[in-house]
């Protein structure tokens, strides 16, 4: 439940903020979604407690963290932390869309789950262990994982009554990729080079499934993933063996299958959420793609459970 303190914190941006799990007060955690679009300078520092540990998936929108010290920028598809000692000042953009997902940790939860283990942790949440009073933020991309992870814990995989128990087992997975330094093992240059390619084109799907309504141009990929659009263009294909366009339409068509299963939206409804503005278009990319049009989907039994099928092998649920 929601305490005074943080309804106060989010009172400007009324239902763009929701509590998706826990207490900070109770429990000493608290997984909190943000969706809202800022008009002026948000003072976002508001909202942190003191004496915590606050972790933070930033899907969209631009902000910043900063202490005495030095700023962590929080851009579009980033991670980070930040330990705050009571001194941190933060502030989101105005005139953008922000996107965004907390953990809040007290520091009696971080002792508990870390204890036995405070050697491995990034240095900055070492120091503001053993030294209190001491305030310290870090950022970094955020890997394709952590993007499905991001979109997992607004729509948990798992009935209501499971949900408690999946909000604790993936709030303990999410503080292992993140407050946590990792020692990078050697590798060979022709490993890096595969590895990096997958992880290109990892995040090139991760991307593309987030903003399947209005995806980014190859131009604007290739610079999110750190390469140029035609070395991503030839990359994607030989990984995935579908060119990026193709993989888009495939994922929009899935998508659009989905909603029209939930029987919540219509053909036209589907089609709009999933970016396409001509139902011709979208009628012929989903018969290509599902095997007959969108209106008949629903009652095609064999195409619907063939379908499913195929989701849950890719899923592995």
């Amino acid at each position: 439940m929601a305490t005074a303190y943080e309804n106060a914190a989010w009172a400007g941006v009324k239902e763009g903020w929701r509590q998706l799990y826990g207490s900070f007060s109770r429990e000493g955690v608290s997984v909190e979604n943000h969706e809202f679009r800022t008009t002026g300078a948000l003072d976002w520092g508001r909202s942190f407690h003191g004496d915590s540990v606050e972790v933070c998936l930033n899907l969209r929108g631009n902000g910043s963290v900063r202490d005495s010290r030095a700023e962590a920028r929080y851009q579009p598809h980033t991670v980070g932390f930040y330990c705050n000692a009571g001194d941190l000042r933060a502030r989101r953009n105005p005139g953008e869309t922000h996107s965004f997902i907390t953990i809040e940790l007290s520091r009696p939860f971080v002792e508990t789950q870390v204890h036995t283990l405070e050697d491995a942790l990034h240095p900055a949440v070492r120091r503001w262990l053993g030294e209190k009073g001491s305030s310290a933020a870090s950022v970094g991309a955020m890997s394709p994982g952590q993007e499905v992870t991001f979109q997992a814990l607004r729509q948990p995989p798992v009935p209501q009554a499971a949900q408690k128990l999946w909000y604790q087992a993936k709030t303990l997975e999410v503080l292992s990729t993140v407050l946590f330094q990792q020692a990078a093992p050697e590798e060979f240059f022709c490993q890096r080079q595969k590895r990096v390619a997958r992880e290109r084109v990892e995040r090139t799907t991760a991307i593309l499934r987030t903003h399947l309504a209005e995806p980014p141009d190859i131009e604007a990929l290739g610079a999110q993933v750190g390469c140029s659009p035609f070395y991503l263009s030839r990359l994607f294909s030989k990984e995935m063996g579908m060119t990026i366009p193709q993989y888009l339409r495939q994922v929009r068509v899935e998508r659009a299958a989905e909603l029209l299963l939930g029987g919540r939206h219509n053909v036209t409804e589907a089609a709009m959420e999933v970016g396409y503005s001509s139902l011709s278009h979208f009628s012929k990319a989903f018969c290509t793609t599902i095997g007959c049009c969108p209106t008949l989907f629903p009652s095609a039994k064999a195409l619907v459970a063939k379908f499913q099928a195929t989701r849950r092998a890719r899923t592995g649920q």
